[in-house]
């Protein structure tokens, strides 16, 4: 052994005497840290929206299914991909770096077939007219497209003076998220990336077009489902410029926490400002199925001295507004029709949430005692 390592060191120092000029070895440009984010999932559609990120890439191939060549290939790791049908389907992403080495993640995507679509015709109906009360105004959602001399838009996500609309919600609400079709207001929250926010929306408000003080108010709708979905029909009043909230009133006829065993329930809240942030409400719970199964009618009776909450003209609560700290209700309120996404109230999306979901409705009615 001791004669070993000295040839070996003999070697080893003569070779450091020569005058040939060493190549260097190349560096080790294998990227690193290839993560793959799954942005959106149509299952209408089929499609998909990846993003794949790694250290030292400088292209990235997708391939999707068990296809032995990329169906795409760019430097930026953002891919759009349509699959044929509904169904389970394998992926990878190779990342590679300038000397073409690469590395490998894979996964798979679940495509969902839509749900049968519930008919118009499926749940309740409220009477065209009541006794003693006049139809003041309305929306049947008859026509081709959203009647904008009666709804304007909210639209964005809040930013910068309200990120999230004051309650971290996700979604950035969007026109081309709303419709009217086949006699139906629509309002479609999607898994869609658009603005770094990971989900889109719509929502409606008649402020600046219409609003009003005591009356009835109907509204025909089917909800949607899944976790981190907020359906509202709800109305705040007309001097929230000024005076801001709670301070301006806010009447919930309808919310719905998705998800969670909690579609089988609706509730009715009220809010105002009696030195601080007060609220109270109640909750109406089907004896089974869902929300999501038929079009239900939400109603709420308005007078001078309280508020009434229905779900198909069944009283399931009664708030007293007759109290001097509750003027905020003795004004004109205006309606708001959205799908929040994610948020303090019901938390967010999670691997069961299905993309699209749908709030349809049918209609709204406003009816006000006859003078």
């Amino acid at each position: 052994m001791r004669i070993t390592f000295t040839l070996g060191l003999l070697l080893l120092l003569l070779s450091g005497y020569s005058c040939e000029k060493k190549t260097e070895e190349p560096q080790n440009d294998l990227p690193s840290s290839l993560t793959i984010d799954l942005l959106s999932v149509n299952h209408e559609t089929a499609e998909v929206v990846f993003q794949a990120t790694a250290v030292n890439a400088t292209r990235f191939e997708f391939f999707p299914g068990d296809a032995e060549s990329p169906a795409l290939s760019n430097s930026d790791g953002f891919f759009e991909y349509q699959f044929d049908s509904p169904g389970n389907y394998p992926y990878a992403v190779r990342a590679y770096g300038a000397s073409d080495k690469y590395i490998k993640a894979d996964g798979i995507v679940e495509i969902i077939a839509p749900e049968v679509e519930v008919p118009l015709n499926q749940g309740y109906f409220s009477p065209e007219s009541y006794s003693g009360y006049q139809l003041t105004w309305y929306d049947e959602f008859n026509g081709s497209g959203i009647d904008e001399q009666k709804w304007g838009f909210d639209l964005g996500d809040g930013c910068p003076n309200l990120c999230g609309w004051g309650n971290n919600e996700l979604e950035f609400y969007r026109r081309e998220n709303a419709s009217v079709s086949g006699g139906t207001l629509i309002i479609e929250a999607k898994n869609q990336y658009f603005q770094n926010r990971n989900y889109t929306s719509a929502k409606l408000k008649t402020s600046d077009k219409f609003s009003f003080r005591y009356g009835r108010v109907d509204i025909r709708a089917l909800l949607p489902k899944g976790q981190g979905l907020w359906p509202a029909l709800w109305m705040l009043g007309d001097n929230i410029n000024t005076v801001g909230w709670p301070a301006s009133g806010e009447i919930d006829i309808m919310e719905m926490r998705g998800g969670g065993g909690r579609e089988n329930q609706v509730l009715g809240t009220m809010h105002w400002d009696n030195d601080c942030h007060s609220h109270i409400g109640g909750a109406y719970t089907k004896s089974s199925g869902t929300f999501a199964e038929a079009y239900h009618v939400f109603s709420i009776v308005w007078d001078e001295t309280a508020i009434r909450w229905y779900v198909n003209n069944q009283e399931f609560y009664v708030a007293d507004i007759t109290s001097a700290n509750m003027t905020e209700f003795h004004q004109n309120f205006w309606l708001i029709f959205n799908v929040a996404v994610g948020g303090n109230f019901g938390g967010d999306p999670d691997f069961t949430t299905i993309f699209p979901q749908k709030m349809k409705v049918d209609y709204v009615r406003v009816f006000q005692h006859l003078k």
